[in-house]
């Protein structure tokens, strides 16, 4: 699992984009944190590494909205499904094999039909450092998603980067 440091709403984009950059037609993103933990500016980010343009609102009524980008993306707020059974009637088992990538806000509600291979992220505040301080943590869960955690590493962070052994790199 990657561990990283943000300090700003612009730091979180960031990273999302960097991530969003890298994905391939059929990855899932499936996104872990409270209320304002940053979720839905991180598929912002992902969805600017798509190439999307504008603004990404979290479709908390619709639950889904559809973006163009050089892939689709397919944005799930799952916040308002009672549990996993009211998925079906979304498209989700669709979506998250179609042509596209798919980003779902609330992924634990739905933990128990996650896809297999998917990418996990969880964002947790840090506010008593600062109001848009964050911890995101990625974990890479399949052959093709471990390949990411390479490469995002590689990357390198915008913003600090703990390694598995408490050391930091990058900014600030």
């Amino acid at each position: 699992m990657m561990e990283y440091r943000v300090d700003s709403v612009a730091d979180t984009v960031e990273l999302g984009r960097k991530l969003g950059s890298m994905l391939q037609k059929g990855d899932n993103v499936c996104l872990f944190g409270d209320l304002g933990s940053g979720k839905t500016a991180f598929a912002g980010g992902i969805a600017k590494g798509l190439g999307i343009d504008g603004y990404i609102t979290s479709p908390t009524f619709t639950i889904v909205n559809e973006y163009e980008g050089r892939l689709p993306l397919y944005h799930f707020d799952v916040y308002r499904i009672g549990d996993a059974d009211e998925m079906s009637d979304t498209g989700y088992y669709e979506y998250i094999s179609g042509d596209g990538v798919t980003v779902i806000e609330w992924a634990d509600i739905i933990k128990d039909i996650l896809p297999p291979e998917r990418i996990e992220v969880y964002m947790e505040k840090n506010e008593h450092e600062s109001p848009d301080s964050r911890t995101i943590r990625i974990r890479f869960i399949g052959d093709r998603a471990a390949g990411y955690e390479r490469r995002l590493a590689g990357e390198g962070a915008c913003s600090r980067y703990v390694h598995g052994d408490g050391r930091h790199s990058g900014g600030r």
